[in-house]
């Protein structure tokens, strides 16, 4: 098939790699401009592009593929490549009608969940925060709505208990590439089955804000933990900001105060309702992140020392 890959990310690297090895025709990449980061505010591709441009694919760039001249030319484009299917994951913009429409299959779109559960923006992090048992990638047949349209293939995998989203993420992401490719063939074989999704078991994966990062050790441990493993949570530990990268809900119960560090070896600390979470990954203030044990050995801990919120 002539196919059109749109995505942006680092996510959806692997799916573009195994559409260029698959024997398909990627005519085009379409990924959003690029943008500066880092701490040089250097303007660097998107890892889509960096990765388009290495296999010698042309790229395009449309501020937006709804209005102005950038969308005129863009379904110029479109419309002369004459695609067989477009593929979106992770891309950023929303697609036109008359863009969802062109193709002979339409339009794919790889989502970071389980459909219709966690439609938007951030469905990794969001499974984390509400102690979901599972999550997975679900191929669906794109429409005018947002993460509406009908099921073509999904695969489930379960949430580790220890599970961060940088880690789920990385699973996810080389999971969409086997979730494509056992579409596409389903698709050639003509026995794609597409299942609506239907209302019952809706809900939105709103996008996060730097607030939800902020961690209170008057709430409960499990939700204290979810939070360091979906959104990366921040805090003082004695005078030294700390980012918290990942951690494991104990066993263990303590009735010293919120944020009371029990166990100097771990950095285990307690939590509202006296339940304990040791902290398994944490980033010093202009440090890089590291294993509790790495971040102890350049790092005094005290008896009775605390965490507290971060201003």
């Amino acid at each position: 098939m002539k196919i059109v890959f749109m995505g942006t990310p680092e996510f959806s690297v692997p799916t573009l790699e195994m559409l260029a090895d698959s024997g398909h025709t990627v005519q085009a990449v379409f990924t959003q401009p690029d943008r500066p980061r880092g701490r040089g505010k250097k303007l660097l591709p998107t890892p889509v592009k960096a990765c388009a441009e290495s296999r010698g694919i042309p790229v395009y760039q449309p501020l937006s593929l709804r209005r102005g001249d950038d969308a005129a030319e863009a379904m110029r484009v479109l419309s002369s490549l004459s695609p067989d299917l477009i593929v979106v994951i992770a891309y950023g913009q929303i697609l036109p009608k008359e863009i969802l429409e062109l193709p002979r299959y339409g339009c794919i779109n790889l989502h970071a969940s389980l459909l219709p559960r966690w439609r938007g923006a951030a469905p990794i992090q969001r499974a984390i925060l509400a102690g979901d048992a599972e999550t997975g990638v679900t191929a669906m047949q794109m429409a005018e709505g947002l993460d509406t349209g009908d099921m073509l293939h999904s695969v489930r995998i379960p949430i580790a208990k220890d599970e961060t989203a940088d880690s789920l993420h990385d699973r996810l992401s080389a999971l969409s590439a086997e979730v494509l490719r056992e579409t596409l063939s389903q698709l050639e074989a003509g026995t794609l089955r597409e299942e609506p999704q239907g209302e019952k078991d809706v809900c939105y994966a709103e996008k996060i804000t730097k607030d939800m990062s902020r961690l209170d050790f008057t709430r409960p441990a499990e939700e204290i933990d979810r939070v360091i493993r979906g959104v990366t949570g921040f805090a003082m530990l004695g005078e030294r900001r700390v980012k918290l990268r990942g951690s494991v809900l104990t066993d263990q119960h303590s009735d010293a105060a919120a944020g009371t560090v029990t166990d100097s070896r771990t950095l285990s600390f307690v939590c509202g309702d006296g339940g304990v979470v040791r902290p398994t990954v944490l980033q010093a203030e202009g440090a890089k992140a590291m294993p509790a044990a790495d971040f102890l050995r350049g790092f005094a801990v005290t008896a009775g020392m605390r965490f507290t919120a971060a201003e």
